[in-house]
């Protein structure tokens, strides 16, 4: 048995490039205060309205408990506004607040200028297999977003 093919892993291919991805959106964005997820949280609540905690992290495509965190910094932050949902009371709605739409509607320019650059670097077959390849493990929550 040779490891040498190992070399080739595409979970590790993909985890790097995620990190790489995830890194470049984090650095244009903290002149913003925002870190790629709270921009990517932000712009769900922005197209979807109050939104449950474990609808946020269905369409995100995380965990209940990693988006609990995540609406809590962004809560602290002033992002985001919570309460108690109407139609069941267990649940929490999040919705983004007055100055998160501020913050997102001034990230947005730096978003589409890194979302630019990387999809030029990847080249475009490359952007358009990602995508296939995330759609294809979508589940139909995230339809919604897209």
């Amino acid at each position: 048995m040779s490891l040498d093919e190992t070399r080739a892993c595409l979970c590790l291919a993909s985890r790097r490039a995620a990190r790489a991805i995830t890194a470049a959106f984090d650095r244009a964005l903290k002149p913003h205060g925002l870190r790629a997820t709270q921009f990517t949280l932000l712009s769900v609540l922005a197209i979807k309205g109050p939104t449950r905690i474990g609808t946020l992290a269905t369409i995100v495509g995380t965990e209940r408990t990693t988006m609990t965190r995540n609406v809590a910094v962004a809560e602290k932050a002033g992002l985001v506004v919570t309460r108690r949902d109407e139609a069941d009371a267990r649940q929490r709605l999040v919705g983004i607040s007055a100055r998160g739409r501020t913050v997102l509607e001034e990230a947005f320019v730096t978003w589409r200028r890194v979302q630019g650059e990387l999809a030029a670097g990847l080249g475009a077959e490359a952007v358009d297999g990602l995508r296939r390849f995330s759609a294809a493990g979508r589940r139909p929550a995230m339809g919604a977003v897209s």
